[in-house]
């Protein structure tokens, strides 16, 4: 199994706490970036744009 590649959000500053997501077409692997080494967490595409589509919500903090 390869290593999956992660990114993180173009709205993060360098050095900032944030996730990273690595997308399959099955899965969405999310990490946290300041413990790349650590556990994550996997979803599936549509739980995926579930949470996106929550967090977009007008009033929601970034």
């Amino acid at each position: 199994m390869t290593e999956p590649t992660w990114q993180k959000s173009t709205y993060s500053e360098e050095g900032s706490a944030c996730i990273e997501i690595a997308p399959t077409p099955a899965t969405i692997r999310i990490r946290d970036s300041k413990h790349p080494s650590g556990p994550h967490l996997t979803l599936r595409p549509t739980a995926w744009a579930d949470f996106v589509a929550y967090a977009a919500e007008p009033g929601r903090r970034a």
